[in-house]
């Protein structure tokens, strides 16, 4: 199984399908919220609030759940993420289809809460067992098939969501979601692996902190992690889409689901390309480059009176994105000791995965506070000072070359 090339691994071929339907499924949600809480509400700080929603609990979970799943069953973990997931659908289903009594946005709010904890145990289980199925050798070209993946979930889930939205309304969406939470379990059951047996039973702070002094320590991964953290915190226009489809291109939920998809088109076709010729040669300036061409890119998008100029823009960010991308999760893998692996994809999913609701709640009250517009150009200008400053301080994430961790 360990010598064939990545997509002839049926053990990996599972961990992709995995991926990519939960992804699918908290896309579309992410998306039909979106639609459905500015429909309820019409205030751009409301959508920012499901990102602080999501984020509170995944903040607070995402270090024990790394600690889990290292040292216990990775694959149970992402089955019961999986669980999660099918239950925060429900919720949402039974809000759309009205039998659940009370306020709506204080239901749609809690059950987001749902999805920020089943989040948290997703990242560890994924990079745990993608460790598993795979050489070595192996891990830079299957970084850039699974963010190929993950981005492809980012393309049909928000386009879906938004084709069910208008063509079948929100009840049909929360329960395509459903099943795809389901199908997503039954996919990862039925992964055949061999696990290591437990690690020996260290106690729960004193192995996380392990886990944090080891990112401390190490340059090259904390400026890695810390550039695209603010730079999603501070270049995040997606949660603003709902707000920009209202107010300035004066489209339909169809339209939320193109801008939404267009990043991930972006991302998948760089990551597409990166799996076939993967970067070696001065991989920390493309980092930053790549960085600086996405915060560039949410700038243009801002500035853009037309909404197929916009989506051209956000393809664009997602291209950059994904380059930056392909090379953290690439950096994280060579970097990373085995025993770790869950505790890393932890930490690393706090710099990352909380950025993006966090960037949802700063993008929320700057809109409130500048405007929609001149909040996200603000965004896109931090961005640029972010990688300004973090090829200042961090030299050796500069010299990168990832040939060298092999």
């Amino acid at each position: 199984m360990h010598s064939s090339p990545p997509l002839r691994n049926t053990a990996f071929l599972k961990l992709l399908a995995f991926r990519i339907q939960i992804v699918l499924s908290y896309q579309m949600v992410a998306v039909v919220v979106g639609w459905h809480i500015y429909e309820l509400t019409r205030d751009p700080l409301a959508l920012g609030l499901i990102g602080l929603a999501e984020v509170i609990p995944y903040f607070c979970c995402a270090l024990f759940a790394g600690y889990a799943v290292d040292h216990h069953s990775r694959r149970l973990f992402g089955v019961m993420a999986c669980a999660m997931l099918f239950l925060n659908t429900l919720v949402l289903l039974g809000v759309a289809a009205k039998v659940v009594a009370g306020d709506p946005t204080l239901w749609i709010y809690g059950s987001i809460v749902l999805t920020g904890i089943a989040r948290a145990f997703i990242g560890p289980s994924y990079n745990s067992l993608f460790a598993l199925v795979l050489p070595r050798q192996q891990y830079a070209r299957a970084a850039g098939i699974g963010s190929s993946a993950f981005q492809l979930g980012l393309i049909i889930g928000p386009a879906l969501g938004g084709i069910l939205v208008g063509w079948a309304g929100k009840t049909t969406a929360y329960a395509v979601a459903t099943l795809l939470a389901l199908s997503a379990a039954a996919m990862l059951l039925s992964l055949r692996v061999k696990e290591p047996p437990p690690a020996e039973s260290t106690p729960v702070f004193k192995s996380i902190a392990e886990g944090l002094r080891f990112v401390a320590n190490n340059q090259v991964m904390l400026a890695a992690q810390t550039l695209d953290m603010f730079a999603v915190l501070f270049g995040g226009a997606v949660a603003m889409l709902p707000a920009f489809i209202h107010e300035v291109f004066h489209y339909g939920p169809e339209g939320l689901g193109i801008l939404r998809a267009a990043p991930a088109i972006g991302a998948v076709a760089t990551g597409l390309y990166l799996a076939r010729h993967p970067i070696d040669k001065h991989a920390g300036r493309w980092l930053l480059w790549a960085v600086a061409g996405f915060g560039a890119c949410i700038i243009a998008f801002a500035l853009s009176k037309s909404f197929w100029l916009a989506g051209l823009m956000l393809l664009l960010s997602g291209a950059c994105d994904g380059v930056s991308v392909v090379l953290r999760s690439a950096i994280m893998q060579l970097m990373t000791p085995d025993a770790m692996r869950g505790r890393v994809s932890a930490i690393n999913g706090i710099f990352i995965g909380s950025s993006n609701e966090l960037g949802a709640f700063e993008s929320g009250v700057a809109a409130r506070l500048l405007g929609l517009v001149p909040s996200v150009v603000f965004g896109g200008m931090m961005t640029l000072g972010v990688v300004a400053v973090t090829a200042r301080l961090a030299p050796r994430l500069r010299r990168l070359e990832l040939k060298d961790l092999h």
